[in-house]
């Protein structure tokens, strides 16, 4: 079972099998929470077999953390069930909403970061964090239109949430990407200016452009290889702040596990790399 982790990969239940044959160093694997909260079954069976061999990260979509809501009491209690059961190397969210008075949205929303808003992130980090009993981390999410009103900056909005709650931070290279070519600020520097010590997991994934608005406006897909753009910046970030454990994502258009597995060791190879040099 692997203890130290280097890169990872999406799990999916069509490479159930070749996942849990796979034993290549540091390997790990990340599952969307809300697909196994159930108390039996073959796709829980086989979670479980996985995590036997491998660690495990859940990576949920639904808390809506940034809701003007507590999160759903019975969905966290499902969740902190399944993470005693599966006990988690990582559990991370993202910072948006999906729930509103009872309605579901299926999608990750975005919202105006005030004093308010930021109030009310905090607490639901807290109360998640007391209800699972550990850190969590969460995640900068990507961007599609220019939104008015932001009283906070998005970095000093992540860092002031982590002060407050203890909580890590996820970093998404791919969504910094993708929200710079949207709305035209500097991947670069919103990379140079993140918050390195708080980062606790770094995703990796593709993006395609719109189908109508072309290149004009990417969207966060997960269906792709990761972009050489992406590549470029994982480097720098890399190199700034030193190895994370780094999630090659993959929801969709799924190649083969050998094809996802070679993404994986490029990022693996990029983390061993300060420690082959220091040696």
């Amino acid at each position: 079972m692997t203890t130290v982790l280097t890169a990872g990969l999406s799990l999916k239940p069509q490479h159930y099998d070749a996942a849990l044959a796979c034993l290549a160093d540091g390997l790990w694997f990340e599952v969307h929470p809300e697909n196994y909260l159930v108390d039996g079954g073959p796709r829980l069976a086989w979670l479980e077999a996985i995590r036997a061999q491998h660690a495990v990260s859940l990576h949920g979509v639904a808390l809506s953390l940034a809701a003007d809501a507590e999160p759903e009491p019975a969905h966290l209690a499902r969740l902190t069930q399944l993470a005693r059961r599966i006990e988690p190397a990582l559990v991370s969210e993202h910072l948006a909403w999906s729930a509103w008075r009872g309605a579901y949205h299926p999608d990750l929303l975005p919202f105006p970061r005030s004093s308010e808003a930021l109030a009310r992130v905090a607490d639901n980090v807290s109360r998640t964090q007391d209800a699972l009993r550990r850190r969590i981390a969460i995640e900068n999410p990507s961007h599609y239109l220019q939104i008015d009103g932001h009283a906070w900056d998005e970095i000093e909005f992540l860092d002031e949430i982590a002060r407050r709650t203890g909580c890590g931070l996820l970093l998404d290279v791919n969504n910094v990407y993708v929200g710079a070519r949207n709305l035209g600020y500097s991947a670069e520097a919103y990379l140079d200016a993140f918050p390195g010590e708080r980062v606790m997991e770094i995703h990796l994934a593709g993006h395609t452009p719109d189908p109508n608005l072309g290149a004009a406006l990417l969207v966060d897909s997960h269906d792709a290889p990761v972009a050489p753009e992406v590549w470029s910046l994982y480097e720098r970030v890399i190199r700034r702040i030193g190895p994370r454990p780094t999630l090659v994502e993959r929801d969709d258009k799924l190649p083969d596990f050998a094809t996802l597995l070679a993404e994986r060791e490029r990022a693996d190879a990029l983390l061993r790399a300060p420690l082959a040099k220091a040696a």
